[in-house]
């Protein structure tokens, strides 16, 4: 298969590792598949010995034969008696440490839990054991450069920073009692009476009392708003409620009917947009009108820049994606997926949430965990291929820039880098800035990108047809 390096089925590899200048330890690596490996290590009766004498001798301390007080029965007694058992329970506890300094030696690196598959215990000859675990694939990424990737723009548009200066000024706004709603800009208070197909009151329904009504609000019920303009306290207004929702595979529509009484009009009155209402609404932050347009308009750049962004990059690790396919280790996958429930879970506990349910969890961010797992081994192969790392000069600049706005001294951050890792997201940040510079990016306003799709599934429905 394209991609990996060839390595023979179950390649061998031999290594002598001594252990203390005394014993030596012969250790065999198999290859079983692209990322899975089988470790077989072989140790000499001297090498286990101390450990089996120092099981024997904690169990005898909670062993009791009778005839001799706990603790104090022969040696020979208890080898006799318990020696299969206490010297089997020893072997699980030198393979398991004997395991991790094997895989130190061999310079591998398993990336899920280990799981020990065979301990063959020959009393004076020694022991075998067999351990199974994942490795990230050795892989080499092809296409990854001289593609193609659109990225969509989003205009900032006036009405929107209107919009939002409105949102601003009803914040503050005054509440004048009035005798008629004249238009939209008005609030009302009513009583709601549900009805049934004649206007009469629903047996058994109760009247929501002084519901409070801003006619202003987008999902307030259209009906509400062209019955309540023109009226006064005392009038009446209808309105009907529809009901969605599905039983099964079936959908189901329910019409519910109300009378509105009002018992209280008031016309909505926004504050002027004086230089120094704009100064006390923003705390001193905007001196103008204008102050704040450019503000509100600035910050819905930056937004949409950062969303155009995340889109693109998304659209260009996914064509990469696409170009390279190869297996991922189940358990490395396991592994992310673990740490991304756990990172949740801290962040239900910082921002006071509810607990949220594992299972769910675990359903929800399956996918991500899978990709972030592939993406992880693109990343690092693609570092590898073009010769792309991180140096102690980028810790250092990092550091220097941090340290002029936090005051800790940049050694202490460089070291705080290295023990947390960081170096690890700089290197992602060298690899996507190569492939931003690497391949072609091509800015489309988003409402043609709209537009463009839905010439092109119309064209494809129209072609649909004539096909049949």
């Amino acid at each position: 298969m394209w991609g990996f390096e060839s390595p023979l089925s179950y390649q061998l590899f031999f290594l002598k590792l001594n252990y203390n200048n005394e014993v030596e330890l012969e250790t065999k690596v198999n290859n079983l598949s692209d990322y899975l490996r089988e470790i077989e290590v072989k140790l000499s009766y001297d090498e286990i010995k101390p450990i089996i004498d120092e099981a024997y001798k904690e169990e005898r301390k909670k062993i009791a034969i009778p005839g001799f007080r706990k603790g104090k029965a022969p040696m020979n007694m208890i080898k006799k008696m318990y020696g299969d058992s206490i010297e089997y329970r020893a072997t699980e506890k030198i393979a398991e440490s004997k395991f991790w300094d094997a895989i130190e030696e061999t310079k591998l690196t398993p990336v899920n839990v280990p799981k020990l598959t065979d301990i063959d215990y020959k009393g004076t000859d020694g022991m075998t054991f067999k351990a199974e675990f994942e490795v990230i694939p050795e892989v080499t990424i092809k296409d990854y450069t001289g593609l193609e990737v659109e990225k969509l723009t989003f205009p900032v548009k006036e009405e929107d920073i209107e919009k939002e200066i409105e949102k601003l000024l009803r914040s503050k706004a005054d509440f004048v009692e009035a005798e008629v709603v004249e238009d939209k800009n008005y609030r009302i208070t009513a009583d709601l009476q549900r009805v049934d197909d004649e206007g009469n009151p629903l047996a058994g329904s109760e009247p929501a009392k002084d519901m409070v009504i801003d006619l202003t609000e987008g999902n307030v019920n259209p009906q509400i708003v062209e019955g309540v303009i023109g009226k006064k306290v005392g009038d009446t207004f209808t309105f009907d409620f529809e009901d969605e929702h599905k039983h099964g595979e079936e959908t189901h529509k329910v019409t519910y009917h109300y009378i509105g009484t009002i018992t209280k009009v008031e016309k909505i009155v926004l504050p002027e947009t004086t230089d120094d209402f704009i100064k006390d609404l923003t705390e001193g932050k905007n001196e103008s009108l204008e102050d704040l347009k450019n503000e509100i308009r600035n910050s819905y750049k930056t937004y949409f820049e950062q969303q155009s962004e995340e889109l693109m990059l998304n659209s260009l690790l996914s064509k990469i994606s696409e170009n390279n396919e190869f297996d991922v280790p189940p358990g490395y996958v396991e592994s992310v997926l673990k740490r991304l429930i756990e990172y949740e879970k801290e962040n239900a506990k910082r921002y006071n949430y509810p607990a949220p349910d594992e299972n769910q969890l675990k359903k929800d961010l399956r996918g991500k965990a899978e990709w972030n797992a592939k993406w992880q081994i693109m990343l690092e192969a693609i570092a590898k291929q073009e010769n792309i790392e991180v140096t102690d000069d980028d810790l250092k600049v990092l550091a220097e820039k941090e340290a002029e706005q936090t005051g800790i001294p940049v050694d202490k951050l460089v070291k705080y880098y290295k023990d947390t890792n960081r170096d690890t997201g700089l290197l992602e940040d060298k690899v996507i800035e190569f492939l931003k510079n690497n391949n072609t990016i091509k800015e489309i306003d988003a409402k043609d990108k709209a537009e463009q799709s839905k010439n092109e599934k119309a064209a494809k429905k129209e072609e649909t047809k004539e096909n049949e």
